[in-house]
């Protein structure tokens, strides 16, 4: 009998399991997919000569977060790799806006769309250097991050108080208006808040897109060597050095409860896998309470509010092997590990407002990887493993595109949609169409079937918008990773702080599990993590 069970294998599940056998528990993780790491994992499948992230692929918050730098992964074999520019958005007239991984750099080429601008986002920069790591600290804390809301309160009233804390809530044209008078910086910012589901016009849109494009300026978008496989294959190596079982292709059928207390978990062959202290399930909520639990141990009120829950964008995701790099006309998108494709702030609006009202978009905005341009061990030389993923409806009514496609995402209509995103590419760099050796295309159903976490394709466990954030996520008046049922915690990125790969999700579910048990959680916050964070934002070399 283990001490804990942990259900899933993504990295929110392996940091879990890792922090429980750091503190002395025995632990066991149990996985549905044949092979660990959830939207972590990379494979050959396009081309055999190419290396391939299936789901996730840029890291800059596993980069920041205490937690996975805690961990000591480089010691198991982990190194990060970045390109020479962060982030580029070109636009059709052969303009670029740059993140440099040199601020002065990122800054000069903004002073090319406007005057002045290089020094709104110097100013930018200087505030995330006065309040950056207590902004982390807070983010990667269980909520309520008390003494980290103390110490950020602190930085935010000597860095400008309720002024700051108003810009951060603003939406990201308005932060863009107000301190950019090109768009070149208005574009870093926008681009980087629909990272998540967050239009332009929405509500502390401003504040994650200022969140983002600092971690980018700070961090760089790192990438793992190799793939992105490597990072749960470190994570992976790390439990199995502990003694930790990693069982694949076995799922869990149920969460078993007895007096209110979680004692283990049921597999979907019937076996019984019994918990002398804690099961931890790094799956979604809805998964949990609706699929895991059965309903007589929850209260009421979790249904109805259960009912309200809002999934993020659907996302659909297209890689690729690349005879050669992508042809960009901007000749500084070139050499970026990740390219925003949208025409200006009204496109993203556009784009954004067309999902709203559940049609395909016309234009999609494209996030698009250049990972051989990041980590030159990805494919050939001389050649790019690429991709881009856009986002769709959950519920289609109508194609703005004009071609009919239905949301049903059958094999012909994934393969019109996908022509839609090349096409989009194509204008910004002519010749793109004809570099293509291999493609695979991934519709929702499909990044659903290779992750069941990624519900409909949602890549963030749950909107991230503010009215299910903090102590609304994932339900109202929660926040925290601990359930209904004791000894049973929700340990995914619907929990606090959500979505993107930095592990606090899991660390705060075995912190919290812990606690319950009287024992202290070995996470590293102190001047370890901090010399890793250091190096991480070091510039490559």
């Amino acid at each position: 009998m283990a001490d804990a069970v942990v259900i899933g294998s993504g990295p929110n599940g392996l940091v879990a399991a890792n922090l429980l056998a750091d503190a002395g528990w025995s632990v066991e993780v149990f996985e549905s997919q044949d092979e660990p790491g959830g939207a972590v994992r990379s494979d050959r499948g396009v081309h055999p000569d190419f290396v391939s992230d299936i789901f996730s692929a840029f890291y800059p918050l596993a980069a920041a977060s205490p937690v996975l730098n805690g961990l000591g992964l480089e010691r198991e074999g982990l190194r990060w790799s970045r390109a020479p520019f962060v982030l580029a958005h070109p636009l059709l007239d052969g303009s670029c806006a740059v993140l440099d991984p040199d601020r002065a750099g990122t800054a000069a080429r903004l002073d090319r769309f406007a005057d002045g601008d290089g020094r709104a986002w110097t100013s930018l920069c200087q505030v995330w250097d006065q309040v950056g790591d207590d902004v982390l600290r807070a983010l990667f804390t269980p909520f309520p991050p008390v003494r980290a809301m103390a110490a950020l309160a602190a930085r935010l009233h000597a860095a400008g108080g309720i002024r700051l804390a108003r810009s951060l809530l603003l939406p990201v044209r308005r932060l863009g208006e107000e301190e950019f008078s090109g768009q070149g910086g208005r574009l870093l910012l926008a681009g980087n808040a629909l990272h998540a589901d967050l239009a332009p016009e929405a509500a502390g849109s401003g504040g994650f897109g200022w969140l983002m494009a600092m971690l980018g300026q700070a961090y760089g978008f790192p990438v793992p060597v190799g793939g992105a496989g490597a990072l749960t294959s470190a994570l992976v190596r790390r439990l199995r050095a502990r003694n930790v079982d990693v069982h694949c292709g076995s799922r869990v059928t149920e969460v078993v409860v007895r007096r209110g207390r979680a004692v283990g978990v049921r597999t979907e062959n019937g076996d019984a896998v019994p918990a002398r202290k804690a099961v931890l399930a790094d799956v979604s909520a809805p998964s949990l309470y609706l699929d895991l639990i059965a309903p007589e141990h929850l209260p009421p009120r979790v249904f109805g509010d259960l009912q309200r829950f809002q999934w993020d964008f659907a996302t659909f995701k297209v890689d690729w092997a690349l005879n050669r790099p992508i042809p960009w006309s901007a000749e500084e998108a070139r050499s970026a590990g990740t390219v925003h494709v949208a025409e200006g702030i009204d496109d993203l609006t556009l784009f954004a407002a067309q999902i709203a009202m559940g049609q395909i978009p016309e234009r999609p905005f494209a996030l698009v990887g250049q990972m051989t341009t990041a980590d030159a061990s990805r494919s050939p030389q001389g050649t790019e493993s690429a991709w881009a993923y856009t986002h769709v409806p959950h519920r289609v009514k109508s194609d703005a595109g004009g071609d009919g496609l239905t949301g049903r995402w059958d094999a012909a209509e994934a393969e019109r949609f996908a022509d839609r995103l090349e096409q989009r590419i194509e204008s910004y760099a002519p010749g793109f169409r004809s570099g293509v050796m291999a493609r695979r295309v991934l519709p929702p159903p499909a990044l659903q079937a290779a992750d069941s976490n990624l519900h409909g394709g949602a890549i963030n466990g749950g909107t991230t918008s503010l009215h299910q954030q903090l102590v609304f996520r994932p339900l109202p008046g929660t926040g925290r990773p601990e359930t209904a049922v004791r000894g049973l915690y929700l340990a995914s990125a619907s929990a606090h702080p959500g979505g993107g790969v930095h592990g606090a999700p899991g660390a705060n579910a075995a912190r919290a599990a812990l606690r319950a048990r009287g024992a202290a959680a070995l996470v590293s916050t102190g001047r370890r993590a901090l010399a890793h964070r250091n190096r991480a934002a070091e510039p490559p070399r």
